[in-house]
């Protein structure tokens, strides 16, 4: 099997798309726009987060739910907005599967080919499915309705082999159970998946992951959420542990004297103590630097930190946008290269903290 960069194959098996994006005038000349709405919802999602550049997932199903893929136009409003390039955006649009470089179906048909499912037939299902459709690995049916992939792992190893449509599932499948699906899909039809909320489309999924409403009324809505799902393979095992009166092993607690679980903050992040004459989120901030027990804490502490952009040598607050990159290092000669004097120099480390 290829598994060169750019190959169908090597998509599947490593999880990264290195194709390059369509960007052909054709393919252009068909998609919807991004509407003013649509950057009104990206600064909606913006808001959601502390950091801007944490909203670039949801903003990138947000361009998926206009126009199927993310195209230039989507890479471009998402920099735009954040504050980061475009190489930024494609990084992130490249490295999860999720996010297409290319026009899709009406509905993304999903096969997983792991280990449990391609042992149980996963593989010939997609097969069969390829045959069918006159595709393969992440292209899509002539006539629009399907786009079908692998898929490395649905996480659904007790239902395998396991198939889903716009990410619903659909389980225990075999080869003529999942023509059948197809076929039906093709028709236009949504048949119903086996747990889950009914089908909409891939458009209408995308904009759910980018946390809006995909439904159109009441009724549907709520159908998605009292949708009714059969997960025997599941209860399964609880129902025998039922039956043999066997359960784990209680989880100990804290003993006499001992304190209780760690909450993942030190104290003075939570109660500070208004000595250092610093805000309590400078305070907190302090703390949790102190606090750390790793390196990689330490550096996690330290990123999030009010003055980290005084350190260097940056306006303080530059860190929101997300673009801020510390001295490069000269590779010839291991120093570092000179910077201007900063504006706002390095406050001292709070020592009570």
């Amino acid at each position: 099997m290829s598994a060169l960069p750019g190959s169908a194959e090597g998509t599947a098996v490593t999880g990264l798309d290195s194709s390059p994006v369509d960007a052909s005038p054709e393919t252009l000349a068909e998609l919807p726009p991004l509407t003013e709405q649509t950057r009104l919802e990206a600064r909606e999602i913006i808001a959601r987060y502390p950091q801007p550049r944490s909203a670039l997932l949801p903003m990138l199903h947000l361009v998926q739910s206009y126009q199927g893929y993310v195209s230039p136009e989507g890479v471009a409003l998402c920099a735009e907005e954040l504050g980061l390039t475009k190489a930024e955006v494609g990084a992130v649009a490249t490295f999860y599967t999720m996010y297409k470089r290319r026009p899709t179906g009406r509905h993304l048909v999903s096969v997983c080919t792991n280990t449990l499912c391609s042992v149980l037939g996963g593989q010939r299902i997609f097969d069969a499915l390829a045959a069918d459709l006159g595709v393969h690995h992440d292209e899509t049916a002539p006539d629009g309705s399907i786009t079908l992939e692998h898929a490395e792992c649905l996480a659904a190893c007790d239902y395998a082999p396991v198939v889903t449509v716009d990410y619903e599932f659909y389980d225990q499948q075999d080869v003529d159970s999942a023509r059948t699906l197809v076929a039906a899909l093709r028709r236009g039809e949504k048949p119903h998946p086996t747990r889950g909320a009914p089908l909409t489309d891939f458009r209408g999924v995308s904009r759910q992951l980018a946390g809006f409403d995909q439904y159109g009324d009441e009724a549907t809505r709520r159908a998605a959420i009292d949708a009714e799902g059969a997960i025997e393979p599941t209860l399964a095992g609880l129902r025998l542990a039922a039956e043999r009166g066997e359960a784990a092993p209680p989880m100990p607690g804290p003993g006499p004297g001992q304190p209780s679980a760690d909450t993942g903050e030190p104290r003075e992040t939570v109660r500070p103590s208004g000595r250092t004459g610093e805000t309590p989120g400078e305070e907190a901030a302090d703390a949790r630097v102190a606090a750390a027990d790793t390196p990689a804490e330490r550096a996690g502490a330290e990123q999030t930190h009010p003055d980290k952009g005084a350190e260097y040598g940056q306006p303080r607050g530059r860190q929101r946008a997300g673009t801020e990159n510390p001295p490069a290092t000269e590779p010839a000669t291991g120093t570092t290269p000179p910077t201007s004097p900063s504006p706002n120099p390095p406050r001292a480390q709070n020592q009570e903290a």
